[in-house]
């Protein structure tokens, strides 16, 4: 027999929003001047508490929302058409101003892409951002499964992220090594990384050139 009663408790656990300690993420936050001018792309979804944090400094935030965008990304057969896919990873992140990136945001994002499409996308990023730059990311590391799409990430009380959108679904994960990553990230470096209590790991890279 089926007990309903702690099924639906479990599933309404499922689906709380899941907060933890991001130490990576906070630490970048902490080199922010607020005096000096920062340019920073995010690569997720427009969070107004992403926006009311970056508010504090110096800052023009570029919203990218690529998570609305994979679909455009998985339809392009890479082996028929080569350019067509660094074009699209190019036209799906918002328009340059002419200043460089100094932060990238990639919060889940890196885990929903495959290695030609990640490399894609990171060049494109390397591409304008400056040497020095650096890349916040989280990777599903321990666990064999993810979400079936992206979290929604937003700062909350001082020291932890918390996913709006939790997806009680979820799919395999690519469990990306560090060496997976930098292949496919040329011009990138790991400058720290921790793994979670979540069982994700958090990543710190720094472009040191264009890839």
């Amino acid at each position: 027999m089926i007990d309903w009663r702690n099924r639906s408790e479990a599933t309404a656990l499922a689906t709380e929003p899941a907060s933890f300690k991001a130490p990576l993420f906070y630490s970048l936050i902490e080199r922010l001047d607020a005096q000096r001018r920062c340019v920073v792309l995010d690569l997720g979804a427009a969070r107004t508490q992403t926006i009311a944090l970056f508010s504090h400094y110096r800052c023009r935030l570029d919203i990218a929302d690529l998570g609305e965008s994979l679909q455009r990304l998985d339809d392009i057969d890479e082996a028929e058409q080569p350019e067509a896919l660094p074009a699209m990873a190019e036209s799906l992140l918002p328009q340059r101003h002419g200043e460089a990136t100094d932060v990238v945001l990639c919060w889940d994002l890196l885990n929903y892409l495959d290695r030609p499409r990640l490399r894609a996308v990171m060049s494109r990023v390397a591409e304008r951002a400056r040497p020095g730059a650096l890349v916040h990311a989280l990777i599903a590391y321990s666990r064999p499964n993810m979400p079936t799409a992206p979290g929604q990430f937003v700062p909350i009380d001082g020291d932890q992220l918390s996913d709006t959108v939790p997806h009680p679904e979820d799919r395999a994960a690519p469990r990306y090594s560090p060496d997976d990553l930098l292949r496919c990230m040329p011009g990138y470096a790991i400058e720290r990384a921790m793994l979670l209590r979540n069982g994700m790991q958090e990543f710190l890279f720094e472009l040191q050139r264009h890839g």
